[in-house]
């Protein structure tokens, strides 16, 4: 495998981008050798889908579209950033807010924590975000068949 891999894709800020962009990174980590059926897939699909849906969600119209970069360095670590054109940081809301929406950075940091990760958060130059997620890259190793 190449020491250096990168994948992005753009979609329309449209609730249906959300499950696009969640196919995208799923089939390009399965290309990279990362099983779609693993417990690490379902942890990316996870975030990715969070990460979409505040881009969709939270730019209030403002941002017509949003990148999705996938970077995968020297099989150790994997770098999955969501850029919006909206400047306005996501918020972090106390443990005692009770309301029915708001908790996906809650679930974006507990499941990228959890994963040994880092998630980070970045102004562009075009005055836009990103959040990016750093994880360990953990391929399952396929058994070796027995002679």
């Amino acid at each position: 495998m190449a020491d250096h891999q990168e994948a992005s894709v753009t979609l329309p800020s449209d609730p249906a981008s959300v499950s696009a962009a969640r196919t995208y990174v799923t089939d390009v980590l399965a290309e990279w050798g990362l099983p779609s059926d693993s417990e690490a897939a379902d942890t990316v699909r996870l975030i990715v889908s969070e990460l979409a849906t505040n881009a969709v969600q939270h730019t209030f119209g403002l941002s017509p579209t949003f990148t999705v970069d996938i970077v995968l360095d020297r099989d150790e670590q994997l770098r999955i950033g969501v850029t919006d054109s909206h400047p306005r940081f996501p918020k972090r809301l106390p443990a005692a807010v009770q309301q029915d929406n708001g908790r996906g950075m809650v679930i974006i940091r507990w499941l990228t924590a959890e994963s040994g990760g880092k998630l980070t958060v970045r102004p562009t130059r075009e005055g836009g975000k990103t959040v990016s997620i750093m994880l360990p890259w953990t391929v399952p190793v396929e058994p070796v068949p027995a002679d």
